[in-house]
């Protein structure tokens, strides 16, 4: 007998998944390690930046007041008394008339208020009494103003402030950040482990050789990089094989070694979709078995021992889009992202889709950019079993269902895929588009 589904729509599929997102627990690496992490507690800045008051410049340290008197045609001059390269301090108090050469990033000395570039000034040399007793000069024309040329201390930062959210995806900037206060061991979040178990007696592994009426396992590596995108850690868990029995101890002791748990294929209604009964038999809570959208409908998603399971169809851009749209979230809150949803943008549409269609649909497209304005145009043909339309799509585009056509210039909503900025849930299910 065929299970009728009732399809739900995206934003309600969305709602349940999200009602069982939990988030991961702290975990330290190493900060060279840190890169892709999120962030597992506030970045506090534990000191001023810089620490002190510097130079941005190399040049001569001086003291403005001195300057008054200089002008075009009309130079000062000043001696010479040091130098100071970045790292080192000069301990004496610079008085009236005097300079110090300075490098990029030294500590500018006591008793001087502002910095001339080189390029501003011309060197001399002055012979006193004896050869051997010479004085170094420099002589410029121009006034100088109180802290002109001088990074303050506490510039950047102050201490005691929140640099970087708890949350925050490390990028090579935070890192920057990590090293500058210290961080040698970086606390973040742990990522989940996502297991993946592909489904399908016409599945072969990737290096085998093509036989009739068989296909290399495509999914399963497809989902091996959005997880790693996502922020996860995959877990190949192998192949099911058209033996229930096999298939239902497969998936009981997969869910006891991951996370979360993907299945892609083996969703429909044919007679060897073993999913659905393997849900019934795990006694698991199913939060829906079909949606109102294209690609990705019979996208089935249930909550077993507050684990979730992904049953993703087998086809390569149904399966895609229905990771990106319920499981990506989930990754991401996992890792107590703030912003665990793709970002959306409106965008002008490249080309035309004069079908109506009762479902939302999801085109994979890429951004093109001409004479200012951003594109979004579809990639490849835009049916659920392609899989050559993925290798470029940078967005999904978001086209609601119902009657309307879709022409050519119209403004239409684009799903960033590659973007880590990311967008709340309600940005992302209520943003420039509600669809």
């Amino acid at each position: 007998m065929v299970e009728i589904r009732t399809p739900i729509h995206v934003n309600e599929a969305i709602r349940r998944v999200m009602s069982y997102a939990i988030a991961g627990p702290k975990t330290y690496v190493a900060i060279e390690d840190s890169l892709g992490h999120y962030l597992g507690e506030d970045l506090i800045a534990d000191h001023d930046v810089p620490a002190f008051d510097r130079s941005p410049y190399d040049g001569f340290a001086i003291r403005a007041e001195d300057t008054l008197d200089a002008s075009k045609g009309y130079p000062i001059k000043l001696e010479v008394i040091g130098e100071i390269g970045a790292g080192d301090v000069f301990e004496d108090e610079v008085q009236a008339n005097k300079a110090v050469r300075i490098m990029t990033g030294a500590q500018i000395p006591n008793g001087c208020d502002a910095v001339i570039m080189l390029e501003h000034v011309e060197l001399l040399e002055h012979v006193e009494l004896l050869e051997h007793d010479r004085k170094t000069f420099i002589q410029l024309e121009r006034r100088l103003r109180t802290n002109e040329n001088i990074t303050r201390k506490g510039e950047d930062t102050r201490q005691g402030e929140i640099l970087v959210k708890k949350g925050t995806y490390i990028n090579p900037g935070v890192m920057a950040l990590l090293a500058t206060f210290g961080y040698k061991q970086v606390p973040v979040i742990q990522k989940p482990k996502v297991g993946i178990i592909s489904t399908g007696s016409e599945l072969l592994t990737v290096d085998a050789a093509l036989e009739p009426g068989k296909i290399r396992d495509s999914n399963s590596y497809m989902l091996l990089g959005q997880i790693e995108r996502a922020g996860g850690v995959p877990v190949l868990l192998g192949q099911f094989k058209d033996d229930f029995t096999l298939c239902y101890n497969q998936v009981a002791d997969a869910l006891g070694k991951v996370d979360i748990l993907l299945t892609t294929g083996g969703v429909s209604v044919g007679d060897y979709d073993y999913i659905p009964a393997i849900l019934d038999k795990l006694k698991a809570r199913v939060l829906f078995n079909k949606v109102r959208m294209r690609p990705g409908s019979v996208t089935t998603v249930a909550a077993v021992e507050g684990k979730l399971l992904f049953g993703l169809s087998g086809n390569p851009s149904s399966c895609y889009v229905g990771f990106e749209l319920f499981t990506r979230p989930i990754i991401r809150t996992y890792l107590q992202s703030n912003h665990p949803f793709m970002r959306r943008e409106i965008i002008q549409l490249g080309s035309a889709f004069t079908r109506p269609n009762p479902f939302d649909r999801f085109v994979r497209g890429k951004l093109q950019y001409e004479k200012g304005q951003t594109i979004a145009v579809p990639v490849g043909l835009d049916k659920p079993n392609i899989v050559t339309s993925l290798a470029e799509a940078d967005i999904l585009i978001m086209l609601p269902g119902g009657g309307e056509v879709y022409e050519k210039g119209m403004e239409v909503t684009a799903i960033l895929l590659e973007d880590q900025t990311g967008a709340t849930m309600d940005s992302f299910m209520h943003g420039p588009v509600n669809y």
